[in-house]
């Protein structure tokens, strides 16, 4: 399907990370794995800065039981998506991205839209359950160059869910576009229902799947950037 910006009078873009700008096989095979592994490391060499002190002071307060190593591996183990573990990730990763052990990925679609949506004035922003530090270090140092010069700003879930109306609604007034004239993009439905309930316009990511998800009947499906056009 293609959908037109101009049609629809959209003048900034919302795109999710994980199966929209980039493969959902990074996430869960480089960064995660990376973080892992280092968290024993980091939490060592670093238990004396504010940054990491900051880190384990969010996840001590969401538990007491575990030591702070156990509880990041269970939630790593889980798949949660705590606020203290974001953060801590973003650190670790932030030293892997500095050392070249690490690199972003995004899919090969990506840089041609976002020459294309910012020549015409249009703004992008990021919206992920990963930190906003997180997100700066992926599109900092993508397989495509530094793509930060195109984006406008980073949202996490520090303004809340991604399955809350709410959560668009904050984004909408602190872009200072209405609704209904920002797109937002991801490859989750709920994340597309709420944002639809919000006022804004949606599009289903579903980057080559051959069975289409849950979702595809009721948002407008792309495959590809490329199919969101002028």
């Amino acid at each position: 399907m293609t959908i037109s910006l101009t049609a629809l009078e959209i003048r900034a873009l919302l795109l999710d990370v994980e199966g929209t700008t980039t493969p959902v096989e990074f996430v869960y095979q480089v960064l995660f794995p990376y973080a892992r592994a280092h968290a024993a490391e980091y939490l060592a060499r670093n238990q004396d800065s504010a940054e990491c002190r900051e880190a384990v002071a969010r996840l001590r307060s969401e538990q007491t039981e575990e030591g702070t190593l156990e509880y990041v591996f269970s939630l790593m183990d889980r798949d949660k998506k705590s606020p203290g573990l974001k953060a801590l990730q973003g650190l670790i990763w932030r030293d892997g991205y500095k050392s070249g052990e690490l690199r972003g990925q995004v899919y090969p679609d990506v840089l041609p839209a976002f020459e294309r949506w910012r020549a015409r004035g249009r703004e992008v922003f990021i919206y992920s359950s990963g930190s906003v530090l997180a997100q700066q270090l992926l599109f900092a140092s993508t397989n495509a160059g530094d793509l930060t010069p195109f984006l406008g700003g980073y949202f996490d879930t520090a303004v809340g869910p991604k399955v809350s109306a709410d959560s668009y609604r904050v984004i909408a007034q602190r872009v200072h576009v209405p609704p209904a004239q920002i797109l937002f993009v991801s490859d989750v439905g709920q994340e597309l229902d709420a944002a639809r309930t919000s006022g804004m316009r949606t599009a289903l990511c579903v980057r080559g799947r051959g069975e289409l998800p849950p979702g595809s009947a009721v948002h407008p499906t792309i495959r590809t950037f490329d199919e969101i056009v002028d």
